[in-house]
């Protein structure tokens, strides 16, 4: 078996290592990113929903950056949401801000219970440019 291509943004990899997971692994053109939550550098979660949505973002896009990816490269996005019925709304109103533009990626959205200690997660999957993907 081949070595897995991992992608580290900078400054976060104790955070990985202590958790036991990569941000993201290159494969076959593509670059699949683990689901990204709204922690502070310390891991632990932002309080507030809104400002939580925009650390998850910055923090996908700190790893999609490290890949030499942007958002406009992700193709398909997965959302975790707890108590989606309550907290759908304020988490949408902060989406359009990383969206970008249609055409969007596919998307679906999972309800949850319980994200350890968090209200939001997003997993997505990128192409990489095609320098990257041979």
């Amino acid at each position: 078996m081949t070595a897995r291509d991992v992608v580290f943004p900078a400054g976060r990899q104790d955070l990985y290592e202590r958790n036991r997971y990569s941000p993201a692994v290159r494969s076959n053109g593509f670059l699949f990113v683990s689901g990204q939550v709204g922690s502070r550098d310390d891991g632990s979660p932002e309080p507030d929903l809104r400002a939580q949505v925009r650390r998850a973002f910055d923090n996908l896009n700190a790893v999609l950056a490290a890949a030499g990816c942007t958002f406009a490269d992700v193709v398909d996005a997965t959302v975790f949401v707890v108590d989606p019925a309550s907290n759908f709304e304020t988490i949408w109103s902060v989406v359009p801000e990383y969206w970008g533009d249609a055409p969007y990626p596919a998307l679906t959205g999972i309800g949850v219970t319980w994200l350890y200690g968090f209200q939001f997660e997003i997993k997505v999957i990128a192409r990489l440019p095609q320098q990257q993907a041979a």
